[in-house]
């Protein structure tokens, strides 16, 4: 993974800036993570291991080790982490990333909803009419 990485910032005013990429493009470190949600160390640590133990995200899925360019290597956490931990937080933070992903979701030009079985990992497309 390269050094350089996508980070979902909060300004000032409370306004959220993810970056224009791809989802997969967005890795954020634990220090990254506290600054955005405005938490403590040990409930971030808390939180991730609460989202690993219930099973709803993968540690080899959503966690890398990355090495920096002075030799230091630091944890990173991919866009579903930062969403899942946004769902569970209740920060100022927390509450403006699920605004902005909720936003973006009812905003969506597309006449199509989206339904995912999780049970199975199935994933059905159907337009707004019905018809397929």
């Amino acid at each position: 993974m390269k050094a350089e990485r996508n980070i979902i910032k909060m300004d000032e005013y409370g306004r959220i800036h993810f970056p224009s990429t791809t989802s997969n493009d967005i890795w954020m470190c634990t220090n990254e993570l506290i600054e955005l949600f405005g938490i403590t160390y040990p409930t971030l640590r808390a939180n991730i291991k609460a989202i690993y133990k219930s099973g709803i995200l993968d540690e080899c899925e959503v966690q890398r080790c990355i090495n920096l360019s002075n030799g230091i290597s630091i944890e990173v956490y991919a866009l579903p982490m930062i969403v899942a931990l946004s769902v569970r937080l209740n920060t100022l933070g927390s509450y403006k990333v699920r605004e902005y992903i909720i936003e973006k979701l009812t905003t969506n030009s597309r006449n199509h909803i989206l339904f995912l079985n999780v049970r199975r990992h199935e994933c059905m497309n159907e337009n707004k009419s019905g018809h397929n």
